[in-house]
């Protein structure tokens, strides 16, 4: 499966754990995949919310609904809940996000690990 940084895919979390994503919902590819062969078993993703009470504002981002993004709604990149996916959970979409909305998703996840954020 060769997915790219910013494309947006639909991931099936309906075993998960009780507190984790539990239903088929989209998600961003945000792992650098030069790190990573492209037969790897998993993905780096970041989940997709409609519901604003599920993201903190710090650490998400607003997606407005694009031909590009696929979204028909106002959503939000849950930066903060960055996880690690296996490829057998995720349906390819044509649907991406912009370089620039990328670029504040990996900045958040460096925020919420404790990383301090060095600007080139």
């Amino acid at each position: 499966m060769r997915l790219r940084p910013g494309d947006i895919v639909v991931v099936d979390w309906r075993d998960a754990f009780p507190k984790e994503a539990n239903k088929v919902r989209p998600a961003i590819v945000v792992e650098d995949t030069r790190l990573f062969d492209e037969d790897y078993a998993n993905v780096v993703l970041v989940p997709i919310t409609e519901d604003r009470e599920l993201s903190m504002r710090s650490l998400s981002v607003e997606l407005r609904p694009t031909k590009e993004n696929g979204c028909t709604k106002r959503c939000y990149a849950v930066s903060h809940s960055v996880t690690t996916t296996s490829k057998r959970r995720i349906r390819q979409t044509p649907s991406r996000i912009t370089a620039e909305q990328l670029r504040r998703i990996r900045e958040q996840i460096v925020e919420t690990i404790g990383m301090p954020i060095v600007l080139p």
